[in-house]
């Protein structure tokens, strides 16, 4: 059977970065990477999963079965991006075992998530950032689409969402850390393309060179500037203006970002979860 393998995060996580080294790797014949491939990888859910518009906020959990089932029998989509947290909503679980074969979790530093996100939205200050973090209720959807909840997505706060996928025991997740690809995107790509490998029942072994190549071609400065020369069709506009998606990457550190007032706020709230992951 062709079950869903989920690309999961909370937003501002690295999701993009992953989604294009699996896409470059599974989707191309060299390992090269363009911004079309990300296409093979979609979000979910959004509108292109329902018949009609969902005109509610969280209404769409009463269609979560029923279109990963469409997806399923189509089978011409594995991979799906979300941003949704593992829970249930309306007694709806967003996915089960029968219809999931695997998931690769991103979690990133909630310190750098912290501006990241402030940037994103354009928020006034750290605060806004802080405030949606850390929302036990919080969802997005895409603002685009007037009067259609299609593309809700309820994330909670920034630790529930985690904790939500990471302690799930229905199926095989990979955990990823954003810092380790920085680090050593070598061994952290090999490690995720060798999860899909034996998810998807083959024991193949990785193919370095194409590897190597996708690795190369998904850095950061050559997605942003690749986002500066064609666009980028997952960047949000603000007042008309097109916010850049791909904004500082390896540039973006807490230590020189955060001023000292909301750094503090941020490691209370955190405390347990920056200790878990050893940041």
């Amino acid at each position: 059977d062709i079950l869903i393998i989920w690309i999961a995060s909370y937003p501002k996580s690295g999701n993009t970065w992953v989604r294009s080294i699996i896409s470059s790797y599974f989707f191309s014949e060299t390992g090269d990477f363009n911004f079309s491939l990300l296409k093979k990888i979609s979000l979910y859910p959004g509108p292109k999963y329902f018949k009609n518009p969902i005109k509610k906020p969280g209404e769409v959990s009463l269609f979560w079965e029923i279109s990963q089932k469409n997806i399923i029998k189509k089978q011409k989509q594995t991979y799906l991006k979300t941003h949704n947290a593992l829970v249930a909503l309306n007694n709806k679980s967003f996915t089960s075992e029968k219809l999931t074969l695997g998931a690769i979790y991103i979690v990133r530093d909630p310190r750098n998530v912290l501006s990241s996100l402030k940037n994103h939205y354009d928020f006034n200050d750290y605060n806004e950032a802080f405030d949606f973090m850390t929302n036990k209720k919080k969802y997005i959807w895409d603002v685009r689409k007037k009067d259609d909840f299609s593309g809700f997505q309820f994330l909670g706060s920034w630790s529930d969402h985690y904790k939500s996928w990471v302690n799930n025991s229905k199926f095989k997740i990979l955990l990823l850390k954003y810092e380790d690809l920085e680090k050593d995107c070598y061994s952290t790509s090999h490690k995720l393309i060798k999860f899909i490998l034996l998810l998807n029942g083959h024991n193949n072994l990785v193919d370095e060179k194409k590897l190597f190549k996708c690795i190369e071609t998904t850095k950061f400065d050559i997605l942003k500037k690749k986002e500066k020369d064609f666009g980028f069709d997952e960047s949000i506009k603000i007042n008309n203006i097109n916010k850049s998606f791909f904004f500082l990457g390896p540039e973006n550190q807490w230590q020189t970002k955060l001023p000292k007032e909301i750094l503090s706020k941020v490691e209370k709230e955190f405390q347990k979860d920056l200790e878990y992951f050893n940041y």
